[in-house]
This record gives C-alpha cells, structure tokens and sequence, in this order.
C-alpha cells in the first residue's frame, strides 16, 4: 500500500473546499482574518502552517467546529483520504438542537460530503433552513417529522429524502434516537 495520503486528504485541500463552498474569495477570507492572500494561499496549499489560533480564527470565519479540521491526523497514514473508522469521525456543527453531525467522508475535496447525523429524543431544529444544496437523506432508525418547501412529511427506518434547494426543517418529537445518513452536493460543512 502507498503510505502517502493522497494531497485531497490534506487540511489545506478541506480549508479551501470550504471556502470556496461558502463562496468566498482568498481576499474575502484575508480581509476578515487580516492575513495576507499570499499567506492564506499557501496554507490552503499546505505551505504554511496555520497556527491554533490562525485555526480557531479560520474555522469561525468558516462556520465550522475548530475539531473539524484537527482530524487529519487521527487516521494511520495508508487510510488518510480514503477510510474513515467509526470511532474517528469529525464532528461537525455545535449540537446546540439536538443533532449531532459527523462527517463520513475522508475529507471535503469531493463534488459532495457524506454525514452521520444523530437526532436526540424531542429534538428540533428552530430555524428553517435553505441551502443551495442537493440533499438526499436515508432514515437508519427512528423516525423525523421532515417539512420541505411546504410539505409535511413523517420519515422512519429504511425511508430516504430529497431536498433540492428548497426550505427545510426537521424535529423528532419521539422518545427515540433517529439517525440519519446524508448526502450533500455541493459540500458545505
């Protein structure tokens, strides 16, 4: 086996697809962090190190939990970019309504993402939301009250979804777990 980690597996190759998913430019980005371009450039090439609080100022600027993008380094080095272990998932998002997201997909470099999501017991999300996604979800266990556009519609095990750049909200007002798996296109975590 090659113990290279292909370059898309890279913290630089995720900093960049997140970026670019949010539609924001290098010069956008240096601006809100006062770095240079040049600087912001050659960490997304992995040129430069970032330091943790370049990090923890990147991922705010991003949206994303700073424990997102310190995974790279948890898988062995013949897996980096193509296995991720159950136990070595990355969070994602802040679990503040009752979701807990977990990114299955290597990294973010791919014309989509695949996440893990956990929805708790009596859980909702308060804001609808509208992304300018292709999203396609399958119910793993328990059940969700899913709204898309202005539809109503009760999901369950083995039931799968599609959002296409429409409005949406979840809630499990059940006494059980609901998981869900989730394919997003284009990323945007």
């Amino acid at each position: 086996m090659n113990s290279q980690a292909p370059h898309s597996a890279t913290l630089g190759a995720d900093l960049r697809a997140l970026r670019k998913a949010r539609g924001l430019t290098l010069s956008e980005i240096s601006v809100r962090l006062g770095r240079s371009v040049g600087w912001l450039s050659q960490v997304e090439r992995d040129m430069s190190d970032p330091s943790i609080s370049d990090l923890r100022e990147i991922a705010e600027c991003l949206g994303v939990p700073m424990s997102m993008l310190f995974a790279h380094s948890s898988a062995p080095a013949d897996e980096q970019g193509y296995v991720v272990r159950a136990g070595s998932r990355r969070p994602m998002g802040s679990g503040e309504e009752g979701l807990i997201e977990e990114l299955l997909s290597p990294d973010l470099t791919d014309d989509f993402e695949m996440v893990h999501s956990t929805f708790k017991p009596r859980s909702k999300m308060q804001t609808p939301a509208n992304r300018p996604t292709q999203e396609v979800g399958y119910m793993v266990s328990g059940r969700l009250d899913l709204t898309i556009g202005d539809r109503r519609f009760l999901v369950g095990p083995g039931d799968s979804f599609r959002i296409k750049n429409q409005p949406y909200q979840w809630s499990n007002p059940y006494d059980e777990l609901a998981v869900a798996i989730w394919v997003i296109a284009p990323p945007v975590y």
